[in-house]
């Protein structure tokens, strides 16, 4: 599935919400089911700067392929349902189909209205690694 197609679906199911407290709890279960990393990953190098809780993101490539695992502390159950919808559009594709997405999914969800302009800071931070590591693993192979 492209990263359109996945953003394409997550577009839907927002749209299932009326509500924007549903939206929020959706986005707070996700955090819920994500995985976490190992410790080993909890480090600096990882750790997203400017989200308001300590949240972490690594990148391995597999073949051609990029993949993303991220993890927060139990407490950042928001941060982790971003970073969670995040790696489900941009885990799995080409480094530089990563470096160059339009995630237009953030505005038609109305990510804006969800998170405070805090949070909003981070989730900017977590889009700029992710396409900053696309971007890395572009130039590796070019």
């Amino acid at each position: 599935m492209s990263i359109n197609e996945k953003q394409d679906e997550i577009i839907e199911t927002f749209d299932l919400f009326d509500e924007p407290l549903d939206k929020t709890q959706y986005i707070i279960d996700l955090g819920k089911k994500l995985p976490p990393i190992d410790d080993k990953y909890k480090t600096d190098e990882h750790l997203i700067k400017g989200c308001q809780s300590r949240v972490w993101l690594r990148a391995e490539q597999k073949d051609d392929r990029l993949f993303f695992y991220g993890d927060g502390e139990p407490e950042a159950q928001i941060a982790k349902g971003l970073i969670s919808l995040l790696i489900d559009v941009l885990s799995g594709h080409h480094p530089e189909e990563i470096a160059a997405a339009d995630l237009y999914f953030i505005e038609k969800v109305g990510m804006s209205s969800l998170v405070t302009s805090r949070r909003a800071g981070g989730l900017s931070s977590m889009i700029q690694k992710m396409k900053h590591y696309g971007a890395l693993y572009s130039n590796l192979h070019a």
